[in-house]
Order: C-alpha cells, then sequence, then structure tokens
C-alpha cells in the first residue's frame, strides 16, 4: 500500500480526511478506535514511538504515519514517515541535520517516506514546536508569507503542505490562510492545531485542506471523538 499515492488520489477525488495525532507521551490505547482515515505518532520531546505504533496496530486497522519530532523517534514499524522540513526555521537542525542523522535507518528500514514542507502559524500562543526550535510562525494576518513557504516547499520537491498552529493553539489557521496556500500550491494539504469542534474542522475542510489534524482536544476529550468523525 502506497500512502501518499492514496492520498492523492482522495484529495483529487475531493475526499475529506481527519487524523488523529497521538503523542506516545499522552497515550492512552483505550481510547483507539476505527474511523479515523490515518494515526500520526509523534511529539515534540517524546523518543519512543515503538511501542505506540504497535498498540494501534493491534487496536486498528488505520495506517499509522510517523510524525517524528526528533530523529530519536524513528520506528520502522509505522506504515509511512513524514519527513518533514520546518520551512519557519534558519536552524540547520530542522532543516536538514535530523534528515542525515536518521538516513542510513530510514533507507534500510524500507519504509515509505513523504517529505513534507511544515509550516507554523501563530495560533496565539508559543507552542512547544516554537519554543523548542525558535522558529517564528506566521502571523495569522499574513497569508503572503505563508504562501511563499509553502511555494518554496513545493520548488524544494516536498509531496505534502502542513499548516500547523501549533499544540494547545488558542486559535486554529485561519481560514484565509489555508484558502491563499490552496489556491497557489497544488499538492495535499494538511491543516493542524487548535481545532476543538466540528465547525471548526468543517472551516478548515471549506478554505481548502484535505486533511484535518486533531490531537490535544482528543486527548482531553476522547468522549467527544464521535462527534467529528462522520
Amino acid at each position: 500500500m502506497n500512502i501518499y499515492n492514496t492520498i492523492v488520489e482522495r484529495a483529487r477525488r475531493g475526499e475529506k480526511m481527519l487524523v488523529r495525532l497521538i503523542d506516545p507521551e499522552k497515550f492512552d490505547a483505550s481510547t483507539l478506535c476505527e474511523g479515523f482515515d490515518y494515526y500520526f505518532v509523534g511529539g515534540s520531546t517524546a523518543t519512543d514511538c515503538t511501542s505506540v505504533v504497535r498498540a494501534i496496530h493491534a487496536a486498528c486497522t488505520t495506517p499509522v504515519i510517523l510524525f517524528p519530532g526528533s530523529p530519536a523517534q524513528f520506528t520502522p514499524e509505522a506504515d509511512a514517515l513524514l519527513l518533514l522540513t520546518l520551512m519557519n526555521s534558519r536552524d540547520p537542525r530542522f532543516l536538514i541535520d535530523g534528515h542525515i542523522e536518521s538516513a542510513d535507518a530510514i533507507v534500510a528500514s524500507g519504509i515509505e517516506s513523504i517529505p513534507m514542507g511544515y509550516i507554523l502559524v501563530d495560533g496565539g500562543r508559543v507552542s512547544t514546536t516554537q519554543r523548542l526550535t525558535g522558529a517564528e510562525p506566521v502571523s495569522a494576518q499574513n497569508a503572503d508569507e505563508a504562501v511563499r513557504l509553502a511555494r518554496t516547499a513545493m520548488l524544494l520537491g516536498k509531496h505534502l503542505i502542513y499548516l500547523e498552529a501549533g499544540s494547545g493553539a488558542l486559535t486554529p489557521v485561519p481560514q484565509s490562510v489555508i484558502h491563499a496556500v490552496r489556491e497557489a500550491v497544488d499538492l495535499p494539504l494538511i491543516v493542524g492545531g487548535g481545532i476543538r469542534e466540528p465547525r471548526q474542522m468543517s472551516d478548515a475542510f471549506v478554505a481548502g485542506a484535505d486533511i484535518v489534524v486533531i490531537g490535544n482536544h482528543f486527548e482531553s476529550h476522547p468522549e467527544q471523538i464521535p462527534l467529528f468523525i462522520v
């Protein structure tokens, strides 16, 4: 199963996909369920993703995609890997160093690797990613800057664009930013951060997101998962 090709085909058909992001440090196996299109596994500070991937595979048929915050989170047991570049950063650790460190293990594993341009957007508070990387997020009012970063990612050969308001964001990525990037870049578009209501998920989809990612809210309110799965 080639996960990226499946995502592209589904996006071209106009299908909207919902992803649950699992932070290994906050993982609760009792909240796992079918209904999501994919599970993302990764975090800003976690190290062990292998046990979480195994638990999801044991409980669900949903594909698991690794969303690593560092090379230490790599596990070949995931179904695919998001090889992300933090487009807001000017620090080589988050642009290339981590890729070099993990390249041998990734190639040896044979895992499907999907290069992705990861763009931080201001979500109203300093996110963990911003704090750890020093990256300056795009202003929620500056759609032009988000477009420039997304176009740069496309020109560099990235296969996905991820607009991220940050873990625990007070506000999600604005529809204006999503729409501007959607119009400028012909790649599957992922949006996450700050989504706490089905209406906010729908707004992101209407603005042009192909995939919406929800993590923090489901950690705090797993009982609300059925409200989002349609």
